[in-house]
């Protein structure tokens, strides 16, 4: 019987790789780095390298590229249009810069040099939301991931440039709705920049879509929990990716499930008590991000914390105005702010006294980076900051540097945090004289009358005087 069992479970997984390998599935998979014009980014090719072997592992055709300029990222993306046909999946992955103007996101190949928003539309970028409609147009399924949600290097430009008219230049990159049959994740929420990583190594993003995407029996928006979660972890909650998906059925990149473990793991996948949904929900359940719980609500439409969900949006989305106000930065931030790295020699240099320490709690915490200030960089303090780097796109370190520290004294705190208990001065006893005074008769108590001192000696005055500068000193 156990024999019958095991040519059974052969026969089941041979015709499961049969049937993925009937699938015809293209990827394209480009990361850039070493940019002409802006810094370099140290880690998208090896992002891109990574995928496209874990891609080809579960049977994709990759359209691979790395550090292509404009013509050579158009060729790519030509090839890969073709390809991509009539596929049953069509999977499009990038890792370098994009940036959003006016709400609309696009990718830079390594020898853009951008110097307006006309650059942008007369094709120095490559505008995403065409570029998908173009290429992945006939495919049954469409993925998209784009870990490109760092900050704009030619924000600056692009801004003096534009004194004329407005244009608005966003941070990372803004939200993007999918159509039927896809989904779109990005590193971060929109609006939000994400982290590179380690030089040499992956970025938080690529590396969960690597540990989660292509585990064998695993639908694909279990997996795209599981990397949310991973990143939120990883980053201390400086980062959470953000999607959205219009799937129509269940998608998988390495076999599906034989019917049985399907049947028995619907419940937990789908039901309220999913565990993946409870993953998901603590992952940001503490959360002041509005997109966060949107996202919660995209993946679980009629999950069991909707109700919360809508409770803590509505309730972030009145302060929005304020909760803008907070995290608008000042323009001029210096460039070297995003590429040196602080440490506690550099945060020595500063030379922050208790009460500057407490002023840079205080703003924090006024930032939406809730601290106690204590005038103690404590590791709760220290996760605090590293938190603000992470957002600001600064190096990640949990210490200051001269340049930070400007940098936040220059942001605009929409309102001022209260002053806690233990941070009120408290009065001060007087210490006791050393010289006694004389007694003196009992007077009336006083009726708020002033008048100046009679002339004559005053031994019991000058007692107190005595007593007070002794006292002073003693304080």
């Amino acid at each position: 019987m156990r024999f019958k069992t095991l040519i059974l479970s052969a026969v089941c997984m041979i015709l499961s790789a049969g049937a993925a390998s009937a699938e015809k599935r293209v990827a394209f998979v480009v990361g850039n780095g070493t940019y002409k014009n802006v810094a370099p980014l140290p880690n998208p090719t090896v992002d891109a390298k990574a995928m496209a072997s874990a891609l080809r592992n579960v049977g994709f055709d990759v359209v691979e590229g790395s550090n292509l300029t404009r013509d050579k990222m158009t060729e790519r993306l030509l090839d890969f249009g073709k390809k991509a046909q009539g596929a049953d999946v069509a999977l499009f992955f990038y890792a370098g810069h994009g940036i959003a103007i006016s709400g609309t996101n696009y990718l830079l190949p390594i020898d853009a040099d951008i110097k307006s928003e006309m650059d942008v539309k007369l094709g120095a970028a490559i505008n995403i939301d065409l570029t998908l409609e173009q290429t992945m147009g006939d495919a049954k399924v469409k993925l998209v991931f784009l870990d490109a949600c760092r900050d704009n290097p030619f924000a600056a430009k692009i801004k003096s440039n534009s004194a004329t008219r407005s244009v608005n230049v966003q941070t990372g990159l803004a939200e993007m709705k999918s159509g039927e049959g896809t989904l779109i994740a990005f590193a971060t929420g929109p609006g939000q920049t994400a982290l590179d990583g380690q030089e040499g190594g992956n970025s938080p993003f690529t590396r969960a879509l690597l540990a989660n995407l292509t585990q064998p029996g695993v639908e694909i928006q279990q997996a795209m929990t599981k990397v949310r979660a991973q990143v939120n972890e990883e980053t201390n909650k400086g980062q959470l990716p953000w999607g959205h998906t219009n799937l129509i059925g269940a998608v998988y990149l390495n076999g599906a499930p034989a019917p049985g473990a399907v049947a028995a793991a619907a419940p937990a996948a789908g039901g309220k008590g999913s565990d993946v949904e409870l993953e998901f929900w603590r992952s940001i359940k503490d959360s002041t991000k509005p997109e966060e719980y949107n996202a919660y609500l995209t993946n679980y439409p009629n999950g069991q914390f909707r109700s919360l969900a809508l409770s803590r949006i509505a309730s972030l989305e009145s302060g929005a105005k304020e909760k803008d106000a907070t995290r608008n930065l000042s323009t001029g931030i210096d460039p070297a702010t995003f590429k040196d790295e602080a440490n506690q020699t550099t945060e020595d240099q500063i030379g922050l006294d208790k009460g500057q320490r407490r002023d840079v709690q205080r703003r924090l915490t006024g930032l939406g980076f809730d601290t106690k200030a204590t005038g103690q960089f404590d590791a709760s303090t220290r996760a605090v900051i590293t938190r603000w780097q992470a957002a600001r796109g600064y190096p990640k370190s949990g210490y200051l540097n001269k340049l930070q520290h400007k940098a936040l004294l220059t942001e605009i705190v929409a309102v001022a945090p209260a002053v806690s208990e233990e941070e009120k001065p408290k009065p001060r006893r007087a210490a006791p004289s050393t010289v006694q005074a004389q007694p003196q008769p009992q007077q009336p108590p006083p009726q708020r009358q002033y008048s100046a001192p009679a002339p004559g000696p005053d031994p019991a005055g000058a007692g107190r005087f005595i007593g007070g500068v002794v006292g002073g000193m003693l304080r």
